[in-house]
């Protein structure tokens, strides 16, 4: 157990030397300045009397506007933006992981020391979704603390959004950790990662693709990618609807939670589990 966790803490040292850590944080402190500087709220006795979005004045008209319902609307709307940066900024910042853990002479000096491969690699996949869950709470954090600093309104909800994106983003590291113990390329499995984000948000319309593909062979292989592979648009909708405390879209509704993050748990561990296998069979 103590080699696991400094297996972990290594991931962070060495995020650290590599200035990795440094370069995720600062993007993420960028972002923030940003969301600091432009929004800027006029609230007058609880509504909202006037508005600035980037320096632009937003219409508000004669009437005051509750200012309760503006920042509910508007922290939902900014989950989903936060639910695609903060995926693709954690990607980036774990994805080498794996590549650069089976090069020349790193992986000579790991497998000296008394860890099994499967904890070795497990190891590092709980660094790395430590290292993420790090980085969301400073981003999440910080930018709901601006927008109570600014309206004086709490809807502690927002924060719950990166349980969402931290569960979103752990099998998609699963399956870079995947394609990181087949290809050694850290590249390659940022691509292939971002490819299968993509292809899951697009199969959210599977019923409409596969009722206009030529064949019913090619009907089946559509329903049955789509349950297969993890449902990265229905998590992002999910995070919007529990900031926004509404009910599930209908699209997302006419699924149980299984159909969502089951399947999708499913598929990250089944990815997990093949890349430790492959890790533990592998000739270096």
């Amino acid at each position: 157990m103590r080699a696991f966790a400094a297996s972990v803490e290594e991931v962070f040292r060495e995020a650290a030397a590599r200035w990795t850590l440094v370069a995720y944080f600062a993007l993420s402190s960028l972002f923030i300045l940003i969301f600091a500087c432009a929004v800027n709220l006029d609230i007058v006795n609880g509504a909202l009397a006037g508005a600035k979005l980037f320096g632009q004045s937003v219409e508000i008209g004669e009437r005051s506007i509750d200012v309760d319902k503006v920042v509910l609307g508007f922290e939902s709307g900014f989950s989903g933006f936060l639910y695609l940066v903060g995926t693709f900024l954690a990607l980036f910042a774990t994805a080498h992981l794996v590549p650069r853990l089976q090069e020349k002479g790193t992986i000579d000096l790991y497998l000296s020391r008394p860890v099994g491969r499967v904890s070795m690699l497990l190891s590092r996949y709980a660094g790395g979704l430590l290292l993420a869950a790090a980085n969301l709470a400073y981003l999440i954090g910080a930018m709901w603390v601006i927008v109570v600093w600014k309206t004086h309104v709490l809807h502690p909800r927002f924060l719950l959004s990166g349980a969402v994106i931290l569960f979103a983003f752990a099998a998609l590291l699963a399956f870079a950790f995947l394609v990181g113990v087949v290809t050694s390329s850290t590249g390659v499995s940022l691509m292939a990662t971002y490819a299968l984000f993509f292809f899951g948000a697009v199969l959210a319309a599977h019923d409409r693709i596969a009722a206009a593909v030529s064949s019913e062979l090619s009907a089946r292989i559509v329903q049955g990618l789509y349950w297969i592979l993890p449902k990265t648009a229905e998590l992002g909708q999910a995070t919007v609807a529990l900031v926004g405390g509404k009910a599930a879209p209908e699209r997302l509704a006419a699924f149980d939670s299984f159909a969502v993050y089951g399947s999708t748990a499913v598929f990250a561990a089944a990815s997990l589990l093949l890349a430790s296998w492959l890790f533990s069979r592998k000739d270096f």
